[in-house]
């Protein structure tokens, strides 16, 4: 007897998940967007679920959790049933925190519905600096080591980032002045305070449209709508393919062991939906670029992110943690 309740139980167990697939979703899903409101990912999250909800036929209930540099919604998506019904809207930060002893969890642990979009990185210069090409300024920073002026935000941070990737190609060597966000930062460049800086479209787009500081290229190997008259880094320093592409992301994920089915009605609603014309324009009014993939792909992109942006902050003696502990392979 209790060898068959035994067996029953099990077998109740297991046709639970396909029961809940074969109808998903049944009723409204909750959006646990990363970061707080007005922010990057939080624009990103509330300009594609409008667009996504009549593929799904259901409402998609957002919320913000911010707070541990995206740990706390992570953890919060992780502890939630494994039904389809708990979404995370995300960035690239959860790649981090193994590196950065915030959380043992990862985009490891989550199956990519979609990663949307990636920012673009450009190198920025004061106008009155003399340097009309990144090579140039390349050039000029060997002639004198420790004299040129970049500005910089913390650890993980695009500018920080890309700083460190510049070092580990050109091994130039020039002083970093820390700032708490990009904003900052550009306007201490166009001050005067620095005289370059690695900074996301978004934040310099309109400084650079306006003339207000002067593009030296574009973090890149491959063109960027809009920005085709800018040089890409690879041009004069074809190492920096091994690093690219990279920006920072915004995507959707939910618990890897979610139903088949009911992953793949995600993936379809959303990849329908990121391919509106109205997401793509909002895309490019953003300064990012479209990527609207999921699933072997995403992950792909997602572990070649983590080992670029892992190793370049270790490297650089901003982690103690090395990436290999983590077994996490260099680029």
């Amino acid at each position: 007897m209790k060898r068959l309740l035994f067996l029953s139980i099990v077998l109740a167990v297991c046709c639970i998940n396909p029961a809940i697939a074969a109808d998903y979703p049944a009723k409204d899903l909750q959006g646990v967007i990363m970061w707080g409101a007005g922010g990057a990912t939080d624009n990103v999250a509330r300009a594609i679920t409008p667009l996504v909800e009549p593929y799904l036929g259901k409402q998609i209930v957002l919320i913000n959790k911010p707070g541990g540099t995206g740990a706390i919604s992570t953890q919060y998506v992780y502890s939630r049933p494994s039904d389809g019904y708990t979404l995370l809207y995300g960035a690239e930060n959860p790649q981090l925190h193994g590196v950065l002893k915030l959380s043992k969890l990862d985009y490891k642990d989550f199956y990519p519905v979609n990663v949307l979009a990636r920012g673009v990185g450009v190198i920025v210069a004061n106008n009155d600096t003399p340097w009309k090409s990144f090579k140039e300024l390349v050039e000029d920073a060997k002639k004198r080591p420790g004299e040129i002026k970049m500005g910089s935000t913390g650890p993980g941070g695009l500018p920080y980032t890309v700083g460190s990737m510049i070092q580990a190609v050109t091994g130039f060597d020039v002083i970093r002045v820390p700032f708490d966000g990009e904003g900052p930062g550009v306007t201490a460049l166009m001050g005067g305070h620095v005289d370059i800086m690695p900074a996301g479209l978004t934040a310099v787009r309109e400084h650079i449209r306006a003339g207000r500081v002067r593009a030296l290229a574009v973090v890149s190997n491959e063109p960027i709508p809009g920005l085709e008259d800018l040089p890409l880094i690879t041009q004069d320093y074809p190492d920096f393919n091994r690093y690219l592409p990279w920006g920072p992301f915004y995507g959707i994920w939910c618990k890897r062991d979610v139903p088949e089915d009911a992953r793949q009605k995600l993936v379809e609603a959303f990849h329908k939906g990121a391919s509106e014309q109205k997401f793509q324009n909002f895309i490019a009014d953003f300064g990012a670029v479209s990527m609207n993939i999921s699933g072997d792909e995403a992950d792909t992109f997602l572990k070649k992110w983590q080992s670029v942006s892992t190793w370049l902050l270790y490297d650089a003696g901003s982690t103690k943690v090395s990436p290999a502990e983590l077994g996490i392979p260099k680029p």
